[in-house]
């Protein structure tokens, strides 16, 4: 059986913390800087939620080594198998907890703005844009994120040329943002007579959604708003009038879209949040020193530059070309089974370069 101390170790170590932290709240000149008071409390909060997680890890793993020291000395072999049970079920546990510590910056905390597009080859690469969306909501779905397709662009025989969905839980942007990148499909095109082998790119990026906590000044001199009529998925059931909304941000170039709302201007207020988003993504790169970053990932939606490739002919395979990893089920992959690309990636990004 494994040891408690370690866990114990970091417990003892948040309690410390957490005894800290509650010292400066009972401080009574605290609200004199609302901004730090605001700081104590937001990381008192994310203490005291850690805490308590890793205290029910902790109570778990006592419970099982006792019962395994039981078994064991009853030989009761079905009791054994049930205590290697729920250790599987808490080592997984244990992971997410690491996994959620490694994204210990304040963007990881916020919703997601998840985007699609797809690359060149028409109706192929924009089928495989529509796999995509299906996947990605499946994904959330599993989650327990909640999901809201704010622009959809339809192809002009089947899937969609672009989509922008709004994924909405703690810590969405911190596993969604390990999706950023181009997407390659190999199959047999459901498109093609003759039954040939196709390759299909799309790219997906995704953006931290900016909340009223944080400021992002928009000179409305620096947009380019349009409006159009609403169309396909998202927009079919919206009324026929020019509600939809397009604004362009003209020192960036940035474009967003919004035809999700009946009201152009609901559309134009999801809009802007998109664009603040964006915005918002292109500030923490600037911060962090990591602009070319930011431009190697968003390289053409074509051969040789894509984060990850389905194969479903010859052989059915999904790899993770940062990774390395494979995995044979495809299909569960592309019902949203994805946690396993993400926490590698997640994790293989958090190790010191060699």
């Amino acid at each position: 059986m494994r040891k408690t101390s370690e866990v114990v170790f970091d417990i003892e170590g948040l309690k410390r913390k957490l005894a800290d932290l509650e010292k400066e709240t009972a401080k009574a000149n605290l609200w004199d800087d609302p901004e730090r008071a605001k700081e104590v409390l937001r990381e008192k909060n994310r203490v005291e939620s850690v805490l308590k997680t890793w205290s029910g890890i902790d109570g778990e793993l006592k419970d099982l080594d006792v019962l395994f020291e039981l078994a064991r000395e009853a030989q009761d072999e079905a009791t054994l198998e049930e205590v290697k049970g729920e250790l599987d079920h808490l080592a997984s546990a244990v992971r997410g907890e690491e996994i959620r510590r490694m994204l210990g910056r304040d963007e990881d905390r916020l919703n997601a703005i998840l985007t699609i597009h797809a690359g060149a080859g028409g109706t192929e690469a924009q089928d495989w844009a529509e796999i995509l969306l299906r996947m990605y909501l499946r994904w959330a779905e599993k989650r327990s994120f909640k999901t809201q397709i704010l622009d959809f662009q339809p192809g002009e025989e089947a899937g969609l040329k672009s989509a922008t969905v709004e994924v909405e839980g703690e810590y969405a942007f911190g596993y969604a943002k390990a999706e950023s990148g181009i997407h390659r499909l190999v199959r047999i095109s459901p498109f093609d007579a003759a039954a040939r082998r196709h390759t299909s790119f799309a790219s997906v990026f995704v953006y931290p959604e900016v909340g009223d906590e944080i400021v992002i000044d928009i000179d409305e001199k620096d947009l380019k708003i349009d409006t159009y009529r609403s169309s396909g998925k998202g927009g079919q059931h919206v009324n026929k009038t020019d509600s939809a909304v397009r604004i362009t941000h003209l020192p960036t170039g940035i474009v967003v879209q919004c035809q999700n709302e009946r009201s152009q201007h609901k559309n134009k207020a999801m809009a802007l949040k998109v664009l603040r988003s964006r915005l918002y993504e292109i500030k923490l790169q600037e911060q962090s020193a990591k602009m070319d970053e930011l431009h190697k990932t968003k390289k053409d939606i074509a051969w040789g530059s894509q984060i990850r490739s389905y194969v479903l002919h010859p052989y059915k395979m999904i790899k993770d070309h940062r990774t390395n990893l494979e995995v044979g089920n495809v299909q569960k992959v592309l019902d949203g089974d994805l946690d396993e690309f993400i926490e590698t990636y997640l994790i293989g990004a958090a190790q010191p370069a060699s």
